[in-house]
Order: structure tokens, then C-alpha cells, then sequence
């Protein structure tokens, strides 16, 4: 099988099975979508939005929270993880956006890793999301799904070698959905420890599912 018929099984695969394919994560605007996606790092999306209710309804927009003390803040925050960190990234990211951006989100990749807390997986999540833009956000689902399945080398070691590998492959215009789409397949049916490989449709082309036959013989 080549690489190209691959992605396109795969594709086909979850055009049909997450024919919708979204964040999990609940907002109303692009500030909230940022909060958010800054506060869901190593953190799940349950757990972000138990806690962004409350945060939203005090701080709605980067002027009132970039009006916050840490001491104001980190209340709403301390049952996610890397608390201490994370309110300080959003008082920085609100001030931030406040004095270089007009108030507003950006919608490139470049600007937003300038924002406190941002890297470049949050940026492509924002933007991708939002805008839908072609950028791919690699996540550990992306990251282990992606080598599970054989989109990508065993080879490529970093998030960034995975986003690349990715985006070559996958049709521009779809690219937004695709990083849904493993996120979706990694959480509920390709599980770190124990995939969910019996009711999984693409074991026939599955690299992980392939070696753990091998085992079994």
C-alpha cells in the first residue's frame, strides 16, 4: 500500500464515520477559544470546561482580565493542571492582546506563539479552528494515532516532524477537520494503553494493530 492510498482509506474512513468533526471544547468567541485551549494543556477538555463557566462570566473579554490580580484568578483555575502558570499566562496573554493587538485574537500562527502561553500547537488549534485555516495541530492523540496508523514514520520524533509529515499528505482543505478526526479517534478508540482495536474500523491498514497480531502468533 503507498502512503497516498493510505490517507486515503483513512480519510475516506473518517469522512464517513465523523462526517462532523469539532472541538470539544465549549466557547462563544475566539478570546474564549484562546482561554480555553491555553488552559486545556495536559489537561482534558471535561475538566476545561467545568472551569471556564465561571471564568468566562467574571472575565469576559481581554480588557476585563487583563484587570486581574493573580490572587483574583487562580481561584477559578487551581483544579486545572499548572495552575500557578496558567494564570499568569492569562493575565499576561490578556494584557498582551491589549497592547499589541487592538484587543483582538490575531489569526496567524507567528502572532499568536508571541502571547503568553501560546506555542505553536495552541496557535494551529486557534487558527485551524477559527479560521480554518490548513494548520495541524499535533497533540499526544495526533502524535500516537498518526504513528499508529502508518501516516507518519516511526522516524519522526517530534511534534513538529508529525504536523509536516501531516500536512503534506492531507488535502489543504481538510486539514482542519483531519486534526479533529485524530483527536477524536485517539481519545475514544485508539487509547494510549488499551486501544479499543475490536471495534475499530481501520485495522486492516493499521501499523500498531499489525505488530500486536504478530505478538499474539
Amino acid at each position: 500500500m503507498t502512503k497516498k492510498e493510505r490517507y486515503g482509506q483513512v480519510i475516506d474512513y473518517f469522512s464517513k464515520q465523523i462526517p462532523v468533526a469539532e472541538t470539544e471544547l465549549i466557547y462563544d468567541n475566539p478570546f474564549q477559544l484562546l482561554v480555553a485551549v491555553i488552559l486545556s494543556a495536559q489537561c482534558t477538555d471535561k475538566r476545561v470546561n467545568m472551569t471556564t463557566p465561571a471564568i468566562f462570566a467574571r472575565y469576559p473579554s481581554p480588557q476585563a482580565m487583563a484587570q486581574a490580580s493573580f490572587d483574583d484568578l487562580f481561584p477559578l483555575i487551581r483544579s486545572i493542571s499548572y495552575p500557578n502558570n496558567k494564570t499568569k499566562h492569562l493575565i499576561g496573554m490578556a494584557n498582551m492582546l491589549l497592547d499589541q493587538f487592538q484587543g483582538e485574537v490575531p489569526m496567524t500562527v507567528e502572532a499568536l506563539v508571541k502571547l503568553p502561553g501560546v506555542g505553536r500547537k495552541t496557535a494551529n488549534v486557534i487558527t485551524s479552528v477559527i479560521d480554518q485555516q490548513p494548520n495541524m495541530a499535533v497533540d499526544t492523540h495526533v502524535f500516537r494515532v498518526s504513528k499508529r496508523l502508518g501516516l507518519v514514520p516511526e522516524k519522526a520524533s517530534t511534534p513538529l516532524a508529525v504536523e509536516k509529515e501531516l500536512i503534506k499528505y492531507i488535502p489543504e482543505e481538510l486539514v482542519h477537520k483531519a486534526h479533529h478526526w485524530l483527536i477524536l479517534h485517539g481519545r475514544y478508540t485508539c487509547l494510549a494503553r488499551n486501544p479499543k482495536c475490536e471495534s475499530c474500523g481501520l485495522t486492516a491498514l493499521c501499523r500498531y494493530y499489525a505488530k500486536a497480531a504478530k505478538k499474539k502468533v
